[in-house]
């Protein structure tokens, strides 16, 4: 089925929702759509309660039997698509063991057969796309556009695991002294583990296990509890694509679960994504344990504007950069700082914002779909209130959007605060929704706010990325010693 027919055929639906169906023994987790709407009557409790999402532990699709669950909300109705029990700690042990098991063998397989893996994973993507996005946006509630740019993203990271055999060789350095020889040879580490956040459901599990196994290691999977399916989903095609049982290894929970990654003394690395506090811990335990860490946190991004910047390449680039996936990513752009008088600016980039359309991430019109929970909608909104209380200007307000046949989403609409400053609680937090805030500063601030020592500050190296708007690179000196 297209794309467009899906889409089309959607757009009546009022609610979708991932189902495990199949045989015992090899649950397939899939997404069909079943005819709802948001003005339905909630359902009775005689009715089929939502689908278990599963463990993956050596090679088999296994219900928890844990009796404790979390609820996979679709952002845009509120429907229950499926729920997820939190593993217990036998399991955890038992997908841990089942890794370590696999490890023996799948260390000593070829790395041309682990390759071939890969090759067929990537066919086996770009074949099921369409299911992929329609499941993320099921779950996490972006636009089909970008739940589509969400699964090719990652994609590519897989095409680049495909190419591993080159990046596994070492080095030789003969007679570096009278009867010495040296060389340096690429080993597998063992077990290794990936925490993921919601804002991705498959570009960032597909950063982490598809190098690590085609490096010769085994993997665990704890995908976010929020919107697990992708992830179920492109486990399943990586067995079919011959990974060995047990290679790859999903178990699901919250902090319980990410402890345990971080004390069990078989994982040998951890890779998370995600918040700077959960982040933090994580790097702090995992690293105390002896296990070699990569903690990937937030981030509140920058953009300068200089006066003669092109207006028309700038105002696209500030809407698409801050207001896009909703705002929920760690490069997303969260602050705009305007050198010289910025009313000019704000006028265009209102203009711009208003213009974008809200609406649930199945609608083919949709620029932006609903943040992920009731709390995350929460949370920008106090942010948005406490910028407002401190004296910033609420030049565009999105927190009142009303999407027609979507009253329960969790929608907020672009917003923009003026006169923003650096001790305002909406400049230090990295909000994570779609809200821009913006600054002014004069041509003598401009260095000054550079090199400012506050935790807000311009610092491509401390606080995530930078965005320099000018069409003379000599007006901003800066760029010319980068």
């Amino acid at each position: 089925m297209s794309l467009q027919s899906s889409v089309q055929r959607m757009r009546n639906l009022g609610g979708l929702r991932p189902q495990i169906v199949g045989s015992l023994g090899r649950p397939h987790f899939t997404t069909t759509a079943t005819e709802s709407s948001s003005s339905s009557p909630p359902p009775s409790s005689d009715q089929t309660s939502p689908p278990r999402v599963p463990n993956l532990i050596g090679g088999s699709f296994l219900d928890s039997k844990s009796p404790s669950t979390i609820d996979v909300i679709n952002p845009a109705t509120q429907e229950v698509v499926s729920q997820v029990p939190l593993t217990t700690l036998d399991e955890f042990k038992a997908a841990v063991s089942a890794a370590k098991n696999a490890f023996r063998s799948w260390r000593n397989t070829p790395i041309t057969t682990r390759q071939r893996v890969m090759l067929k994973l990537q066919e086996l993507i770009r074949r099921d796309k369409d299911k992929l996005a329609l499941n993320i946006t099921t779950e996490q509630g972006k636009t089909l556009k970008d739940a589509h740019g969400d699964v090719f993203r990652g994609l590519e990271v897989v095409e680049h695991a495909c190419g591993m055999a080159t990046l596994q060789m070492g080095e030789y350095v003969s007679n570096v002294a009278h009867g010495i020889d040296t060389y340096s040879i690429r080993e597998p580490l063992g077990v290794c583990a990936g925490i993921c956040p919601f804002n991705f459901p498959a570009m960032i599990p597909l950063w982490m296990f598809p190098v690590a196994v085609t490096c010769g290691n085994t993997f665990v999977l704890k995908p976010s509890e929020k919107d697990p399916g992708a992830s179920l989903m492109l486990a399943e095609l990586a067995m079919e694509a011959g990974l060995p049982d047990g290679v790859l290894n999903i178990v699901h929970g919250t902090n319980d679960i990410v402890n345990a990654i971080c004390d069990d003394e078989d994982i040998k690395a951890v890779s998370f994504v995600g918040s700077n506090t959960a982040g933090m811990h994580i790097y702090a335990r995992a690293s105390a344990a002896g296990k070699r860490v990569q903690s990937n946190m937030g981030a509140k991004n920058h953009a300068i504007v200089m006066p003669d910047a092109n207006i028309d390449a700038t105002i696209n680039a500030l809407v698409a950069a801050g207001f896009g996936a909703a705002g929920q990513r760690c490069m997303a752009l969260s602050t705009v700082v305007f050198v010289g008088d910025s009313k000019p600016w704000l006028s265009r980039l209102v203009q711009s914002a208003k213009a974008l359309k809200v609406n649930s991430g199945t609608e083919p019109d949709a620029d932006l779909g609903p943040v992920i929970s009731k709390q995350a909608k929460e949370r920008i909104h106090r942010l948005i209130q406490s910028g407002v209380e401190s004296g910033a200007e609420l030049v565009l307000d999105g927190r009142n959007i009303l999407v027609p046949g979507y009253e329960n989403g969790n929608f907020v609409g672009p917003t923009i605060l003026a006169g923003v400053r650096q001790d305002m609680e909406c400049y230090k937090e990295e909000i994570f929704g779609p809200v821009l805030i913006c600054m002014e500063v004069s041509e003598a601030q401009r260095l000054q706010f550079l090199s400012s020592n506050t935790s807000g500050g311009l610092k491509l190296h401390r606080t995530g990325n930078g965005a320099v708007f000018v069409r003379s690179i000599e007006s901003f000196p800066p760029l010319l010693s980068l």
